[in-house]
């Protein structure tokens, strides 16, 4: 072949590759916008389904309303239900000091209301028996949409009685063990009555209104942790005490043995 031909040849190879660049990547946009509107077409179903969610989630928060008042009546008659769920959540003990505690023995009821559209907000109560800490009967805080459409929220102003006010305390206390805390106190659980700075990611508000209210009866049973060391620990100290007894009947077995050795040896020389 002449060096004319195979640079001629060269040439052919290299426009039918450029051709097929042009057609991979013509394939290519095409598929692309087809992928675009299956995707819209996914989209839409996928917002259609939410607002047939959204509707028997609604249907069902009216149907459950009875049984969450039936539920809270029974509750009303358990002393201290609610602190002692409280307390007993790994996440809202966290922030309970030793004065929040004995405040929260006098709440009698909490409860969870979701807006009527469900998205746009929820508002939880809390009710409390005559105390010495506060004049309020109902303490409440409320998560919403603002007017822009950002969550925001507002809750009841807390009437402290003299010299009882919980958000102005911090300092080493010891629990109920006697034993001494190893960190200064959190920050009162009441102070999340007066904090708004991001109501939209409100970690306490969610774990009360979808953790707890749900199912407090679960947290209510949780067991004493304190209850189930003293119980590991009294376990713990038989078994020991068994140990000792066997150890002291070995050795007592022992001596027997070698109290029976030593009659034989004699018997034999009497015998001699």
């Amino acid at each position: 072949m002449s060096a004319s031909a195979a640079k001629v040849s060269k040439k052919e190879l290299n426009s039918n590759h450029d051709g097929a660049d042009e057609t991979s990547e013509k394939e290519q946009q095409e598929a692309i916008e087809h992928i675009d509107e299956v995707q819209n077409e996914i989209d839409r179903l996928n917002e259609q389904a939410s607002e047939e969610i959204l509707k028997v989630e609604q249907k069902y928060n009216k149907l459950r309303q009875p049984f969450f008042q039936k539920r809270s009546e029974l509750i009303a008659k358990i002393p201290n239900f609610w602190v002692t769920t409280f307390v007993n959540h790994p996440q809202v003990s966290a922030l309970l000091g030793e004065e929040d505690e004995e405040a929260l023995h006098y709440l009698s009821r909490v409860e969870v209301t979701e807006f009527e559209d469900i998205k746009s907000g929820y508002r939880i109560d809390f009710y409390f028996d005559e105390n010495p800490y506060f004049e309020n009967k109902v303490l409440s805080k409320e998560f919403h949409l603002n007017e822009s459409g950002d969550p925001s929220s507002k809750s009841t102003e807390i009437k402290w009685k003299s010299g009882k006010d919980l958000t102005k305390r911090s300092s080493q206390t010891q629990n109920k063990a006697g034993r001494k805390r190893q960190h200064e106190e959190p920050e009162s659980f009441f102070t999340w009555f007066t904090d708004h700075a991001d109501a939209g990611a409100d970690e306490l508000g969610e774990v009360i209104k979808d953790d707890i209210w749900p199912n407090p009866l679960q947290y209510y049973l949780v067991p004493d942790m304190d209850d189930e060391e003293g119980e590991g620990e009294d376990e713990e100290e038989d078994e020991e005490g068994l140990e000792d007894i066997d150890e002291e009947g070995d050795e007592d077995g022992e001596e027997e043995e070698e109290d029976d050795g030593e009659d034989a040896e004699d018997d034999e020389g009497e015998d001699d």
